[in-house]
């Protein structure tokens, strides 16, 4: 197993870490200024709206009776592949990847564990269609799995 060298992954650690706080001062700010399900208009197509999820990404099992105990187990199940991944791997593109992963999946656990649900509060829509609300961790999560892709199919690079 390649050994990660903290002096030589320094701005991934600081990516890692920024990319928590980001999302958790964003989210404390959601929480602080918003009732739930209250919208603020930002911008044509782009709203702030506080919304709660249960489930995972994008809403996607979003019920509270879904016992969360099952789901905080599945996520640091992910959270844990996704490390030794990381250690595995050399590959400093797909590492970056990874920490994108990881650190979104950090800051939404970090909400399931201590308000039991994650919060969400970007709202793009076109006319009546909104995609589901989502939050900074989302988007992390979301870029880091593009990336890997990418890094699987056109730079044919194994996992």
């Amino acid at each position: 197993m390649a050994k990660f060298s903290i002096k030589k992954n320094i701005s991934l650690i600081i990516i890692f870490f920024s990319i928590i706080l980001f999302d958790q001062l964003t989210k404390i700010l959601v929480i602080k200024n918003f009732q739930l399900y209250e919208s603020m208009s930002i911008f044509p197509l782009f709203n702030l709206t506080f919304v709660v999820n249960y489930g995972f990404a994008f809403g996607f099992l979003n019920n509270s009776s879904l016992n969360q105990i099952i789901v905080i187990c599945v996520i640091f199940s992910i959270i844990a592949y996704f490390l030794y991944l990381l250690f595995k791997t050399q590959d400093q593109f797909f590492r970056f990847s990874l920490i994108l992963v990881l650190s979104g999946a950090v800051g939404n656990f970090i909400d399931r564990v201590i308000h039991g649900f994650v919060i969400d509060f970007i709202d793009i829509y076109l006319g009546s269609y909104h995609w589901p609300a989502f939050n900074i961790a989302d988007s992390s999560i979301t870029l880091g799995f593009i990336l890997i892709m990418f890094n699987i199919l056109f730079l044919n690079k194994k996992i």
